[in-house]
């Protein structure tokens, strides 16, 4: 594609159209700007695009956003993909795109520095060595649009500093940024914070200063994150004498009206908690001159700050600061006076906990939003988290006066309430926070509270404050008590005794039907937790007697809650569900009419957009639980569900639902597997489609792809026409390709191998061991020794070992002793799985007693090490090194979006032993076909295993032997 006038007005068109508000037209514009985007210069024509001022700008917008996506989908080159981008393109790229982001408006400026940020991540600093120094000579411009932009980009190369594991390349990258970047970058801060002095007055130049400072602070955390570098540590007094200054800074012109949006000079506030909160938990004794000042500014701030939403982030943070000193023993001496913690838990803690205004809106009209900060855990940002870490922080070291302090609060707080309940119910909502929070000194996700405080005695507080909200008969009274109580006892469920739980049930179920989105929520989701509790034995604390009374409620008022407004795709009741129907078993089966109908019902909803994956992920475990449970008492229904559930899952293949169709081929090959001996016509009719290469192209269909053509495999070899065999060994040529992949090419190969007839297969085999072996030349990974040797040696286990000795030996001479020796020998011990191990056992017993040639020649040496590393197999721990440098592509790594592969856990495939019984016991196998081969060729076999094994191997072979009852002569 040439740089004219033409293509770029073509180019135009098209970008154009893709802002149109018909449907058709935006996708035909979108399919051919697709197919034309690995064209030569592509890339080049969008950023000509970009700079001519006379092009409309939405359309010059709209390229901006292409050349972002274009470069986050192909800049970065995967092995089987190949490169997407000529490298000429690449070169003039990073030569323009530094200085067009410079003098683009914002909106453009914002999408290219993103840009600068993908193509930084991958080539920054080894193959664009010039990034910082073009960058930081534009600081001298004094232009602050500029500027900005360059922070703007800084900060998001910079960024992944805050969260890279340490090693030695990213040392040297941090390394060159500080030699080139640090000095500069220091003496932009101080500038910036002069040109704050000297624009105090002025409201729209401080706009713009302060947007700097800001981005200032952020890059410091992340170039300080990794470890205190050399440059900051010396210019630590002017970094800090700033921050101070900012800290207390309160210029009336940068203050905002809204009380929602926090503004320019809380968002720097925000950052310096976070900076200095960074120096006292890392850098504790090169920071210890500077702390107790900022100790003091954060509780001045703390004290004058008022109490709306666009504070939060900036007391939180400022909070977390305190809590991230306190929990140091060598600050411990600031906090030891009774006065000062009384003081912090009446001036900080207490205010911070409360409830507001704000709070009870929130419940009322945004609770996916309350719910995500409350019981997900993601409110680490709110104001009532971050006081209660510290207290936590405070209870590490006293522990004592806390709790007593606390005790008293908590008693202050309900006697209040009892007073006036009506009209004081905020302090008992602080009380049982408080108790929640505070109480639990261990905490994880899945088992909730591990240990507790002596804050108060759990179960009486459960019954004396918590029964009594749980059984209030009115649904809609004190909903924000209703869900506190709830979350009291999804929290404390490990701590609270049986009777307990089974009390409360009767109460969660009935809450189910509350038009409250928090309460049916909470409800749902405290009674799937409950279901997983475990009694003193291990076995399930609520049992299936337990729920028995309430099965038919349960399951109806949770289906109920799902149509409710704001619940049509609520992931905690679909869970609910999902866990409901596991516990119940075969009791459930009754309802599984119905419960498919409304199953399905929800499937062709969802699948029209698909938006809530938590929420589909469930729906499909549920579809999973209902054909498990049912088929397994009556194998024959199994026909019944495919009757429903056939009509979406063909809807959800034409229609391309690609976040669904991972799912539905799960789902198929659960049903089919359900089948006796042979392949429904129904299902072979989906067969041809399943080879087309289109699907294989994404990555999260292929395991649930391969899996499904196992299932065809092994239930209908016969019925597979042989003109289908080219494609089957097409695609797992393909996955042997794929460093992420290859191993799902061998479990399709290992299938194909065990269950298809060998006449079909005959004319293949060479130039399959050929395929195997050239990717072991080209690119050879632990992964892919293990799949390759677990091939071979089921080959010899289907075929015989000298079917695998000759068809190796005829693609080159001599080959398979270079297979034992540098495949064998060496990784044998790597193998892991029962039945993985099992195979390569028995595999390699084969090549030992059933290969004329290994008794012959150059291969009589390696023997002796073949058994020897068989009984290293059965008997040395597995060998899980990895050979230094090599890393596999995870599916998740590979650029753009791409539909991750999630498995369902009820859909999961029986594991499957293609020895069956006909080899019970490997080792007792191997002695037996020991035995054999020493009486074929007497007083030969002992004489090899005395002098080429070691003692401790032959110890071990010697127990086989005994427990076998043999005698090797």
């Amino acid at each position: 594609m040439e740089i004219n006038d033409t293509n770029l007005q073509a180019l135009a068109s098209y970008l154009q159209q893709t802002l149109s508000p018909d449907k058709d037209i935006r996708k035909q514009a979108e399919k051919f700007l697709e197919s034309v985007e690995i064209n030569h210069n592509y890339s080049l024509l969008l950023l000509h695009l970009m700079d001519k001022v006379e092009v409309d700008i939405h359309i010059r917008v709209s390229a901006a956003v292409t050349f972002k996506n274009f470069i986050k989908r192909n800049w970065r080159v995967i092995e089987e993909a190949g490169n997407k981008i000529p490298m000429e393109d690449r070169s003039a790229i990073k030569q323009h795109i530094v200085g067009l982001m410079l003098k683009s408006t914002e909106q453009i400026q914002l999408q290219l520095s993103d840009a600068i940020s993908i193509i930084g991540r991958e080539d920054f600093p080894d193959k664009w060595p010039n990034l910082i120094t073009e960058m930081v000579s534009k600081f001298q411009t004094g232009d602050f649009h500029i500027i900005n932009g360059v922070l703007r980009t800084a900060h998001s190369i910079f960024k992944r500093y805050r969260h890279e594991f340490k090693s030695q390349e990213l040392w040297t990258e941090i390394k060159f940024v500080l030699e080139n970047f640090a000095k500069p970058f220091t003496e932009l801060f101080v500038a910036t914070m002069g040109l704050a002095q000297t624009h105090a007055n002025d409201p729209a130049a401080l706009k713009v200063i302060f947007s700097s400072i800001s981005l200032i602070c952020k890059i410091f955390y992340s170039l300080n994150f990794q470890d205190l570098p050399e440059h900051f540590e010396d210019n630590m007094t002017i970094w800090m004498t700033h921050f101070l200054t900012l800290l207390s800074a309160d210029n009336k012109l940068l203050q905002t009206a809204d009380e929602e949006e926090a503004g320019l000079l809380e968002q720097v506030k925000s950052q310096i908690c976070d900076n200095v909160a960074l120096y006292a938990q890392k850098y504790d004794e090169e920071f210890s001159a500077h702390l107790p000042n900022f100790v003091t500014s954060t509780w001045n701030l703390l004290t004058s700050t008022g109490q709306e939403v666009k504070y939060d982030l900036l007391v939180s943070n400022a909070i977390q600061f305190l809590a991230s000193v306190a929990e140091r023993p060598s600050y411990k001496h600031l906090f030891e006076d009774p006065g000062t913690l009384a003081s912090i838990c009446e001036k900080v803690i207490v205010p911070n906990i409360q409830l507001r205004q704000a709070d009870e809106e929130l419940f009322e009209d945004n609770a996916d939003e309350y719910i995500r900060r409350d019981i997900e855990g993601s409110d680490v940002d709110t104001r009532r988290r971050s006081a209660c870490d510290l207290v936590q922080a405070l209870s590490k070291s006293f522990e004592g006066p806390v709790i007593e302090n606390f005790s008293k609060y908590v008693q202050g707080l309900l006697e209040e309430y009892t007073k006036n309940p009506a009209q004081n119910w905020k302090n008992k909502d602080a009380a049982i926070y408080l108790v929640t929070s505070l109480a639990a000194k261990g905490q994880t996700q899945k088992q909730g509270v591990t240990q507790t405080s002596g804050l108060v005695n759990m179960t009486e507080f459960f019954e004396n404050q918590i029964l009594p909200d749980l059984q209030s008969p009115n649904l809609e009274e004190n909903p924000i008590l209703k869900a506190g109580a709830i979350k009291y006892l999804m929290v404390f469920r490990n701590q609270l005794p049986q009777p307990a739980l089974i009390t409360s049930l009767p109460s969660l179920i009935h809450f189910l039907t509350s038009n409250s989105n928090v309460i049916h929520t909470y409800a749902a989701h405290c009674l799937e937790r409950l279901f997983m509790v475990k009694n003193a034995t291990g076995g399930p604390a609520i049992t299936i007697n337990d729920l028995q009374p309430f099965t038919t409620n349960l399951m109806t008022n949770l289906f109920l809650a799902m149509e409710k407004p704001g619940s049509t795709e609520n992931e905690y009741v679909m869970k609910a569900v999902m866990r409901t129907m596991s516990l119940l078993q075969e009791n459930i089966i009754p309802m599984v009419p119905e419960i498919l109908k409304s199953l399905t019902g929800k499937l062709l909803l969802v699948s029209k957009n698909p938006s809530k994956p938590h929420f589909n992920h469930y729906l499909f475990e549920c579809l999973c639980v209902a054909i498990r449970t049912t088929c397994k008492k009556h194998p024959e229904n199994v026909t019944s569900f495919e009757e429903v559930l056939f009509t979406p899952f063909t809807d959800i293949l034409q229609a391309d639902v690609q976040e669904f169709i991972p799912y539905v081929f799960q789902i198929l090959s659960l049903t089919m597997e359900l089948h006796d001996d042979s392949v429904p016509p129904t299902y072979m009719a989906l067969f041809a489609h399943l080879l087309s290469p289109v699907l294989w192209e994404r990555p999260g269909n292929i395991p649930p792809l391969v899996r499904l053509l196992q299932s065809y495999i092994e239930k209908g070899a016969k019925q597979i026409e042989s003109e289908r065999i080219n494609g089957l060994l097409g695609i797992f040529q393909k996955l042997i390709a794929s460093k992420s992949n290859d191993h799902e090419g061998f479990y399709l190969l290992n299938a194909i191998i065990e269950f298809m007839p060998f006449e079909l297969l005959k004319d293949y085999v060479k130039q399959i061991f050929i395929l195997i072996f050239q990717r072991l030349q080209s690119s050879k990974t632990t992964k892919y020794i293990k799949s390759v040797l677990i091939f071979f040696s089921l080959y010899a286990v289907k075929f015989g070992a000298q079917a695998l000795v000759e068809m190796i030996e005829a693609i080159q001479p001599k080959m398979f002793s270079m297979v034992v020796e540098r495949l064998y020998l060496q990784d044998l011990q790597k193998i892991s799985g029962s039945t993985e191990k099992k195979i390569c056992a028995v595999g390699v017993t084969k090549i030992l007693t059933e290969a004329p040639i290994m008794l012959q020649g150059d291969y009589i040496s390696l023997w002796p090490q073949l058994l020897q590393a068989l009984i290293g197999l059965f008997e040395l721990p597995e060998d899980d090194s990895v050979p230094e440098n090599e890393h596999f592509i995870e599916v998740d790594d590979t650029p753009g979006y791409q539909t991750a592969y999630s498995q369902l856990a009820f859909a999961g495939k029986k594991s499957h032993d293609p020895l069956g019984n006909a080899v019970p016991d490997a080792k007792i196998y191997l002695v037996q076909q020991l035995d054999v081969l020493a009486k074929a060729n007497p007083g030969k076999i002992p004489q090899m295993i005395s002098s080429g094994v070691q003692e401790e191997a032959k110890n071990y072979l010697q127990r086989y032997l005994q427990a076998a009852n043999i005698n090797l002569v």
